[in-house]
């Protein structure tokens, strides 16, 4: 009989290289690098999100690699390409608890249907935890920008290009160029 022992939150601590990785189902699961042009993306809306915090707050911008953690009965912890976080921030530590905004941005690796389930799937687990709005970003699709709230979760907004999009009411006023994720 083999024994199989549960991720924990110091296993998260000592990911190989500092590598991005998530606690789902107890086991530990490291995501690749991401392209550039998703990088990019994911890197303009945290610096948005940065501006709209120095001016209004209250809350908090984060970029890609920061740990979120959250306790379900199948994942304990996040890891979105941006987020807008309204709880304490202590020390060094994790977060705890779900940002009230999650963006995940696809990578090349993102597509295709075992990729639509899981998007799908980690989506769910943000509503579940307590995130109010989640982004899909897909820079091949048409529709850039998908806004999925946990108030209506089958039923996402979807924004273009010329377009300006928005998260509310996770982070009341704020919007952002959708042309802006190709800069």
């Amino acid at each position: 009989m083999v024994t199989k022992f549960r991720a924990s939150i110091e296993d998260l601590h000592r990911v190989p290289d500092n590598g991005k990785a998530e606690i789902v189902n107890g086991e530990l699961i490291r995501m690749c690098p991401t392209g550039a042009k998703p990088g990019r993306a994911g890197l303009n809306i945290a610096l948005s999100l940065r501006e709209y915090e120095r001016h209004y707050g209250p809350g908090h911008a984060f970029g890609d690699n920061v740990g979120f953690l959250v306790n379900l009965p199948d994942r304990d912890s996040f890891s979105p390409d941006a987020a807008w976080y309204v709880g304490v921030i202590e020390g060094m530590d994790f977060l705890k608890g779900a940002p009230a905004f999650a963006v995940e941005v696809r990578s090349k690796s993102d597509y295709g249907p075992e990729a639509e389930w899981a998007i799908e799937k980690k989506r769910r687990d943000y509503f579940a935890a307590g995130t109010l709005v989640v982004w899909d970003v897909d820079l091949l699709s048409q529709d850039v920008v998908k806004v999925y709230r946990g108030s209506e979760p089958d039923r996402p907004t979807p924004y273009r290009r010329g377009d300006r999009a928005e998260a509310e009411p996770a982070v009341p006023g704020w919007s952002m160029p959708v042309d802006e994720l190709f800069g």
